[in-house]
């Protein structure tokens, strides 16, 4: 078996993907009002796609009823200007694929995600046959284009690159992976070896730059939240091999990448938010708000960047 689509379909992720955050009202409710002016700030921005439901966007402390109420909101505003990426993690296999067949139901009359991002199961620490049959078991039971996500940092679990090609060359569904090991030989192995028109997109936001020039194809990026025409700038003049460019993009935001993940993210990126007037910083426990010290760096180096 191989993907079922065609390279036009693929195409669309190539580029900037934007994980967005969640935005909150400071009692801890979704703000769909700031969420809105976050879509249209990244879209206006440049960027290729958003993914509703990732990591970034808290979705481990959001209910099924508020991923799906947040992502029916995502799918209304945007628009079908840009493809929406819709995050259906977990580590329970049954269960991620209940949520989908759910999420499908819901929609029933209405546009569905265009693809589904799916992380590698965390804290059940599977082997890597356990991984390959996991992604095969959702493969069997989805109707659009999945992009696996390895985050061994967040998962404790890494998923290897030959369990990562397996996956590709036999899921018919499988079009990409997100690729957040930081691990530079695997990233390249995986590279080297994936059948035609798989793709490689950077989780990394700080790599990204090196790693398209190793072969990676885009990425699916934090900092975008914030400063969207800038990374997907970066972006675009690497993949179109215009690296003195890219590379004043890349500096220019690499203070500001490294502060946001130093307690943790969202927290950080959404300090950069709130003082771009886009969202708050509120976060749901257990995550919390960055310390004053760091609030302050980040708020110098966004105004550094605004300049």
């Amino acid at each position: 078996m191989a993907s079922i689509y065609s390279p036009d379909v693929t195409a669309r992720y190539r580029g900037t993907g934007v994980a967005l955050v969640t935005p909150f009202t400071q009692d801890g409710e979704i703000d769909f009002s700031a969420l809105h002016t976050l879509i249209d700030h990244v879209i206006n921005g440049g960027v290729e796609y958003v993914v509703s439901m990732g990591t970034t966007g808290e979705a481990a402390t959001l209910s099924e009823a508020e991923r799906f109420s947040i992502m029916d909101a995502t799918l209304s505003h945007v628009n079908q200007r840009v493809p929406v990426v819709g995050g259906f993690g977990g580590n329970d296999t049954r269960a991620i694929i209940s949520s989908i067949k759910a999420y499908r139901a819901h929609r029933a009359g209405n546009a569905f995600v265009d693809a589904i991002l799916i992380a590698s199961p965390y804290y059940n620490k599977p082997s890597q046959e356990g991984i390959y049959q996991h992604y095969m078991a959702i493969d069997k039971e989805v109707d659009v284009p999945v992009i696996l996500y390895n985050v061994p940092g967040r998962t404790s679990s890494n998923m290897e690159a030959a369990t990562t090609i397996r996956i590709a060359r036999d899921a018919q569904h499988v079009i990409a992976v997100k690729e957040a090991s930081g691990n530079f030989g695997q990233c390249m192995h995986i590279i080297q070896d994936a059948p035609e028109g798989f793709m490689v997109l950077s989780g990394d936001d700080g790599f990204t730059l090196p790693f398209i020039s190793m072969g990676m194809q885009g990425v699916i990026s934090v900092v975008a939240n914030a400063f969207p025409k800038e990374f997907s700038d970066m972006v675009r003049l690497s993949l179109d091999d215009k690296y003195p460019g890219a590379r004043l993009l890349h500096y220019k935001l690499l203070e500001f990448t490294d502060l946001i993940f130093k307690e943790g993210s969202p927290s950080g990126v959404k300090v950069a938010l709130k003082h771009l007037h886009i969202c708050g910083d509120t976060v749901r426990l257990p995550l919390w708000n960055v310390s004053d010290g760091l609030e302050k760096k980040i708020i110098e180096s966004c105004d550094e960047i605004s300049e």
